[in-house]
């Protein structure tokens, strides 16, 4: 599990308004977390665009292994554990990675 990829996870049970569901999740915990610990960071797709200010929209590819456009829900970043996830879909750019990370300094800021 490594930073950047992204696997079906089952979110569930949740409260609230939390995403929920067996959906992709893209893993943004650094790697050194995730070797070390049983938990990973993770920011839940949706096939629901919104388009929010900062969210990263995929297009499907042979890399990211999307069967549909998808957005990275940056504001519904969470830790999970390890044994909610399933399988290994693919993994996103350097380019969105960043993206990701430049949207949580955003967040964190404002």
């Amino acid at each position: 599990m490594k930073q950047g990829e992204i696997w079906y996870a089952d979110l569930n049970p949740v409260t609230g308004r939390e995403q929920k569901g067996q959906r992709p999740v893209v893993i943004i915990s650094g790697n050194l977390l995730n070797i070390y610990l049983d938990i990973v960071i993770i920011c839940p797709l949706t096939t629901q665009i919104k388009n929010f200010k900062g969210n990263i929209l995929l297009e499907p590819t042979k890399q990211n292994g999307l069967q549909k456009r998808s957005e990275i829900l940056i504001f519904h970043i969470r830790s999970i554990s390890k044994y909610r996830l399933i399988k290994k879909v693919g993994e996103i750019s350097g380019e969105q990675l960043a993206g990701i990370k430049e949207g949580l300094t955003d967040i964190l800021r404002y």
